[in-house]
């Protein structure tokens, strides 16, 4: 039994088949992994996303793909065997469709949300899904052991889990924002309130900043019963203290600058070079998400070329996307306006000897870190983030020192809103008038912002991030 686990719903590695019908496991990114890496006994638990992922669950041991052999980079893994059909409706029905879409603002009111019976289903199955982590932490965690649930996925388990071994100490963070209580209130009053109460049964409740934690108390007040301190950041529910903290995740500056050096990035750095000459870069790397919010950051750009025509031939814009939840189809119509809108500019503004925007939608992590380390711009504009790791990691690598021009919407606005040039996502001519004022800023003041940016970045490296939530549960 285990004295530390953490829950996800993805975990650090994926499954997929081989012709040959083996499995290729792939190892996983992101701040967890990091935080996760060496950090001890640590049981981590997490579903299944794909069909081969629910082959490699089925022929491991209990699901403990680590003791089936496969490179889970020294982490105790074990995958749950969640039904496909309930997966599909908890992950798209209900996580990424509702609780995604409330928690970022992202629905046009005039026509969604719609709760009707397939909602409520979708709702059964988040319940279900929940349930399932909730049941295997309950059986693989040791007396008083720390538990640390990870997201919107999982925001029933806390509760789920304290009913079912009240001795444990839970904790549960939050990566994207919460919700202000008006927008919360589009959930019915039910699924609203198992919500809260889902997060209360937690023991520590954390978030990415400190705007979030206080929606999250607000919403509290909407809860019967609830007792809010706002003062103490706690609050009292069905006689059990849920404390909140912030916790604003950073990057790993060693370990990332160290990948920046690989020669797959160098390479990939000469090559964008070659392509773009001595030219100026803007650059932006996202996923095709819909906060993210490409569209209006073309836009953008495309004022400060129509404004600024000084500005012709001697810039170019980098827009490196990864696909983002293709199997919706509203973020495939996304992509397609993305793709669209880059059409357009190029259409516009290119000639023969300039390529003022470059538009690649695919994954490569070694493009990214090369973007990032030429950048002279970068741009982070989502319409609402709980973080935002982008704006952290391109400082960090950054050979030159590169102006960050951040969304205020962005929890890293919090951390680094005093050296970066701040805008509201929504007011394409003020960003396109700061993307100006980035390309003209004097390269010395440039670098020197960057620096204590990239210091800010690196103040809560992951590993010290989940150790701060697992402090906190002492």
């Amino acid at each position: 039994m285990s004295r530390v686990l953490v829950a996800s719903n993805r975990g650090p590695v994926s499954f997929s088949t081989a012709d040959d019908g083996t499995l290729v496991p792939r190892r996983g990114g992101g701040g967890l992994v990091s935080a996760l890496a060496g950090a001890g006994e640590v049981l981590w638990v997490c579903a299944a996303l794909s069909e081969a992922d629910r082959t490699a669950a089925r022929k491991s041991p209990d699901g403990r793909i680590d003791q089936a052999g496969h490179d889970t980079g020294d982490a105790a893994v074990r995958m749950l065997d969640i039904p496909a059909a309930t997966f599909e409706r908890a992950y798209n029905g209900m996580a990424n469709s509702t609780l995604w879409f409330v928690h970022h603002m992202l629905y046009d009111l005039p026509g969604e949300p719609c709760f009707d019976a397939r909602a409520r289903r979708d709702r059964q199955s988040y319940e279900a899904y929940n349930a399932a982590f909730a049941d295997a932490l309950a059986r693989d965690a040791a007396p008083g052991a720390k538990v640390a649930v990870q997201d919107y996925h999982l925001a029933l388990a806390p509760a789920m889990l304290r009913e079912r071994r009240p001795d444990l100490r839970i904790a549960h963070f939050s990566h994207t924002p919460w919700a202000p209580p008006d927008y919360f209130r589009l959930l019915p009053d039910d699924l609203g309130a198992e919500l809260l109460a889902g997060v209360l049964g937690a023991d520590h409740a954390g978030f990415l900043a400190e705007r979030w934690a206080s929606a999250f108390l607000a919403c509290c007040e909407l809860l019967p019963g609830a007792r809010v301190d706002h003062a103490a950041r706690t609050v009292r529910y069905a006689g059990h203290v849920t404390h909140v903290g912030v916790h604003g995740l950073g990057v790993d500056g060693p370990a990332l600058r160290s990948r920046a050096s690989s020669p797959d990035v160098l390479a990939r750095e000469t090559s964008l070079r070659d392509r773009v000459g001595d030219r100026r870069l803007i650059v932006r790397i996202d996923r095709t998400e819909l906060s993210k919010n490409i569209v209006r950051g073309l836009a953008a750009y495309r004022e400060l070329l129509t404004d600024h025509p000084e500005w012709h031939g001697r810039v170019t814009h980098l827009v490196f996307a990864y696909p983002s939840r293709t199997d919706l189809a509203v973020y495939r119509a996304y992509t397609d306006a993305v793709l669209r809108t880059a059409a357009d500019i190029r259409a516009e503004f290119g000639t023969a000897d300039w390529e003022p925007l470059i538009v690649e939608v695919n994954d490569d992590y070694p493009r990214s870190l090369a973007a990032y380390a030429l950048a002279d711009v970068l741009l982070v504009n989502p319409v609402r983030d709980g973080m935002n790791l982008v704006a952290k990691e391109g400082p960090v690598v950054s050979r030159d020192g590169c102006t960050l021009v951040l969304s205020r919407e962005a929890g890293a606005a919090a951390d680094l809103g005093e050296d970066a040039l701040t805008v509201n996502p929504f007011d394409v001519s003020q960003t396109a008038a700061a993307l100006h004022q980035a390309l003209l800023m004097p390269a010395d003041v440039r670098a020197a912002r960057c620096a204590r940016l990239a210091e800010r970045a690196t103040a809560l490296p992951p590993r010290a991030w989940l150790a701060a939530q697992l402090a906190a549960l002492d």
